[in-house]
């Protein structure tokens, strides 16, 4: 509505201190007028400030004594006190919970501005300030917070100019368009228009005729007035509802002004019309006794339930009746006595009646008593809790991320700023994130956790898949070499059978390196680690046979020596095949008993989550690792105990090579795949895989491709058995 009429909570800005020491360095003045003690108050860490309409009439009395317009009406309006004492029972509440401000005790200090602007005004500078304490004039002037239940108007939304203002009600933009559509339903197109001259009626009515005019309504006329206008202006008005030839009018005013307005209509009533009333007046029990008012029509608050409220406003403690002159006031009112200590008490011996306290609230009939209409009143219970809450999320807003903490020893009013732990958010206080959830940079907001895995489209992944591709493509090149070649005598010299073997079983190598990559499931991987196991034990065995080939070849050579009939290539094959079982077995046993399964790991990394495949059983795992490691060594021993056999083209010299690659290889992969982190584990034992194969493609089979395709004189049986002496190797 306005200002003067608006209960407006405001935070005073200290526990419970003048806020004017928080401010220094600006140019100061001094607040003057006459002290007023707050209707209501209470103590408290932080204190919630109120501005209430005309409770109280001595002192309006006496501020109208000192040159202050005010309206004529003295009674108290009881209305105006169930709102204050809503705000009494929401702060009251908020006490006695644990959860909101806990271990702080709000207090509040409500005043009466006696629905007049300059009291109003008056007011805010004590809210801000203190009685007779400095102005701070100074743009950096921290503002002071107001939340109101009753202000409409739709300036107050203008953030630039009002930044700390809130409500609880909406604008008056939605109710105006609201009333013109009201009016359209009906089909009346011919009306008058009355309105308050303040923001609110100015503003209200400019935004109705806006959108009546929208609907095609006419407007015979359109007059305001104020309530401390000359009693002529306000004839004047009356006379222009009179004589119009409108019979409907829409009142966009508020209940004060509107009082004033009936008591010239109770000099010469006009003729009966059909009033269209704005939220602020037409709900108000008040109004609703007038005659002229039967058939008002208009736009309310939705009614609301406080539980608990109807007792606490009827159960007035003697203790706080007897300290509050409002309350004393208002039981004065109510039950037409006085109070003994007033100075009406004194008349006593004149027939005056005094009040005993003991008086009943529930054998009279008023607004303050009435709770079947809680509109209003309900927003001024939400603008109290709204405060309380913004206190709450508040207390430690200069230090981002913390919370409040007492000191020890101290008052409550003196805290620390305690920053909240990892993976906490400051909301009200510090609220632990869900287990797969991490706060955002703001710390306000539980995110989920990034998921981190080697992926196929980045970049990492992306190498290591094309190398993978390469040398599996380089593979099947020397097989190709090797099979149109297979009738020459160097590949005939090295057991052709187990070359391609070989081959083969490097191919599976190198593609098994790409189970590796993506996102873990439960079948890649049970895949990974047990194709990497077999085809690195196949691969390895055809080498060791390759090279007990040699050895028996050698042997062979000796006079009397039988042994080629030993292991031939029969007894070739079964090498392979037993030492591949092998490992096989150990594969299967892994599978059946603990095999490798998807695992979201949130140990290594707080802020996000590495998805990868757990081992299962780590012992499995590390006896794959060392029985390919034994043969590696093995089939090594053998090939360096060969290496100087006589032949022109010694293979086991290559194999001793890379038999070397492929130990260096896996030796230095046990501490490089322990240390990395995430999804550079996978991406070392991708590495170990490429790594080795292509050490054993290099080592084995390079030098006979370039002897195949480069140098095809040497491709002869002479030259291998050593007969033609050899400049290329």
């Amino acid at each position: 509505m306005w200002i003067s009429q608006a209960l407006v909570l405001v935070l005073l800005l200290a526990f419970g201190l003048n806020p004017s020491v928080l401010v220094s360095g600006s140019i100061h003045c001094r607040l003057r007028g006459i002290s007023r003690p707050p209707a209501l108050f209470r103590e408290g860490d932080f204190v919630i400030g109120g501005s209430l309409q005309r409770t109280m009439s001595h002192i309006c009395e006496y501020l109208e004594l000192q040159n202050v317009k005010l309206w004529s009406f003295y009674r108290m309006f009881s209305r105006e006190l169930r709102f204050a004492r809503a705000m009494e029972f929401a702060i009251g509440q908020i006490n006695n919970r644990s959860d909101l401000l806990p271990n702080i005790t709000l207090g509040y200090r409500i005043y009466d501005s006696c629905s007049a602007v300059p009291m109003a005004v008056d007011v805010a500078f004590q809210f801000a300030n203190g009685q007779e304490t400095d102005i701070v004039i100074d743009a950096s002037c921290p503002q002071v917070a107001s939340v109101s239940h009753s202000a409409t108007c739709a300036c107050l939304s203008e953030k630039q100019q009002y930044p700390a203002f809130f409500r609880t009600i909406p604008s008056d933009h939605y109710q105006a368009a609201a009333l013109a559509q009201l009016v359209k339903h009906f089909g009346w197109t011919w009306i008058g228009a009355v309105r308050s001259d303040s923001d609110y009626g100015n503003k209200g009515m400019a935004s109705f005729l806006k959108a009546a005019q929208m609907e095609g309504i006419c407007i015979e006329y359109s007059v305001a007035f104020y309530r401390t206008n000359p009693r002529s202006k306000v004839k004047r008005v009356a006379d222009v509802i009179r004589s119009s030839t409108s019979r409907v009018i829409v009142a966009f005013m508020a209940s004060g002004d509107l009082r004033i307005l009936l008591e010239e209509f109770a000099l010469q009533p006009p003729p009966r019309l059909q009033w269209i009333g704005s939220e602020s007046w037409v709900t108000d029990p008040e109004m609703q006794k007038f005659q002229v008012f039967s058939g008002a029509v208009g736009f309310s608050i939705e009614r609301s339930v406080i539980p608990g409220f109807r007792d606490f406003l009827l159960n007035i403690p003697a203790a706080q009746l007897s300290q509050s002159t409002l309350l004393k006031e208002f039981w004065q009112d109510t039950f037409s006595c006085y109070m003994p200590g007033t100075k009406s008490s004194v008349d006593a011996d004149q027939g005056v009646k005094i009040c005993t306290g003991t008086e009943d609230l529930n054998t009279v009939q008023i607004p303050y008593t009435d709770t079947s209409q809680l509109r209003i009143t309900n927003l001024v219970y939400k603008a109290t809790y709204a405060i309380a809450h913004a206190i709450h999320g508040a207390v430690c807003e200069n230090s981002p991320h913390s919370v409040k903490a007492t000191q020890k020893g101290r008052p409550v009013c003196c805290y620390d700023c305690v920053p909240c732990g990892e993976g906490e958010i400051n909301s009200l206080d510090c609220v632990s994130c869900a287990n797969e959830y991490w706060p955002n940079s703001k710390r306000d907001e539980c995110l989920p956790k990034p998921v981190e895995f080697l992926a196929w489209d980045e970049v990492l992944g992306i190498i290591l898949a094309v190398c993978s591709i390469a040398g599996a493509c380089m593979v099947v090149a020397v097989a190709v070499i090797f099979y149109r070649h297979r009738s020459s005598p160097i590949v005939r010299a090295n057991n052709s059978e187990l070359s391609f073997l070989l081959l083969f079983s490097l191919t599976l190598c190198f593609l098994c390196s790409l189970t590796f990559i993506g996102r873990p499931s439960e079948w890649s991987c049970m895949l990974r680690h047990t194709a990497f196991g077999i085809t690195f034990v196949l691969c390895i065995s055809c080498v060791l046979g390759k090279t007990l080939v040699v050895l028996m070849a050698f042997r062979a050579t000796i006079p009397g020596s039988n042994v080629m009939k030993w292991f031939g290539p029969l007894q070739q094959r079964l090498t392979v095949v037993c030492f591949t079982s092998v490992q096989a077995l150990i594969c299967t046993l892994w599978l059946v008993l603990s095999p490798p399964f998807p695992l979201k790991n949130m140990m290594y990394y707080k802020e996000r989550i590495i998805l990868e495949c757990n081992l299962g059983s780590a012992g499995a795992f590390w006896a794959v690792l060392g029985y390919i490691g034994l043969l590696a060594v093995l089939c090594f021993v053998l090939a360096f105990l060969a290496r100087k056999l006589p032949d022109n083209f010694n293979e086991a010299k290559f194999i001793t090579f890379s038999m070397l690659i492929f130990c260096a290889v896996w030796i230095t992969f046990i501490p490089a795949y322990v240390s990395s982190p995430g999804k550079f584990t996978v991406a070392v034992e991708i590495f170990a895989i490429l790594a080795s194969s292509f050490g054993l493609i290099v080592c084995i089979y390079f030098p006979k491709c370039y002897v195949i395709v480069f140098r095809p004189e040497q491709n002869t049986k002479k030259h291998l058995m050593g007969k033609v002496p050899s400049k290329a190797l």
